[in-house]
């Protein structure tokens, strides 16, 4: 079942870079624009539809959160190849496009935080540090 939470996490990864670069052909950009960011999208509400619906085993989480811990990484290594110098003075294109995408993360932040797992009425507690 591990296998099924990397399969989900490539199958988000897959659909969000489509999704990337025909934003970005529809911007006039050569490049994929907010493919993996789109892919986190699409992984959270899959893992939240399957949660609902009582279908996300924990084998199925577990691989999930493996891939999970490597997403910062890859990002940080993915960020450093982009050539920003050359975007921000091609035209005003990447600005817009980094300034949406941070209106909309503010945006959807009250609404991620309304949705709820089902048998699950408390928020999570914070992890007290150990000294």
């Amino acid at each position: 079942m591990i296998i099924l939470g990397v399969a989900l996490l490539s199958g988000s990864l897959l659909i969000g870079t489509w999704i990337g670069t025909l934003l970005g052909d529809l911007l006039g950009v050569e490049a994929n624009v907010g493919g993996v960011g789109i892919a986190m999208l699409l992984l959270i509400l899959c893992t939240n539809f399957l949660a609902r619906r009582g279908r996300l085993k924990p084998e199925t989480s577990a691989g999930i959160s493996f891939w999970s811990g490597m997403y910062i990484p890859i990002v940080v290594a993915m960020a450093a190849t982009q050539n920003v110098v050359g975007a921000v003075t091609a035209g005003p294109v990447a600005l817009v496009a980094g300034a949406v995408a941070v209106i909309a993360s503010f945006a959807l932040v009250p609404v991620l935080s309304r949705i709820k797992t089902p048998g699950i009425d408390e928020p999570v507690a914070e992890l007290s540090e150990v000294n």
